[in-house]
């Protein structure tokens, strides 16, 4: 039987760590899909304008973006992401950036709900 030795042995404190990370970014991912575009009726994390969530020491950065410069909801859908960003356990403070490149695209919307729109 063959069998592959790790080349450096695992700190469990370590891995366990990580995961725990990795499940608080989840647990954002999750809280920002009660976020909607008020004009679309769909979560923001759906639509695609989530581009990155990242959790180190209770400080949550969210990088996201609009559907448009001049979305009339953007204040709106910042707050929203902010709020529910810091309701997470775990999560001290948020921080979301609004980025503009890459530019959103309907093509970024998640392909089930743009199957379900008619794109």
């Amino acid at each position: 039987m063959d069998m592959m030795e790790p080349t450096e042995p695992v700190n469990p404190s370590e891995q366990d760590g990580a995961a725990a990370e990795g499940g608080v970014e989840e647990q954002v991912r999750t809280a920002l899909r009660t976020v909607t575009d008020p004009e679309l009726g769909i979560n923001i994390v759906d639509l695609g304008l989530v581009y990155d969530v990242e959790v180190e020491d209770g400080a949550a950065q969210v990088t996201m973006t609009l559907t448009s410069p001049g979305c009339p909801a953007g204040g709106q859908i910042l707050g929203g992401a902010k709020d529910a960003a810091e309701s997470v356990d775990g999560v001290e403070e948020a921080v979301v950036s609004l980025v503009w490149k890459p530019f959103w695209t309907p093509e970024k919307i998640d392909p089930k709900v743009r199957a379900m729109l008619g794109f």
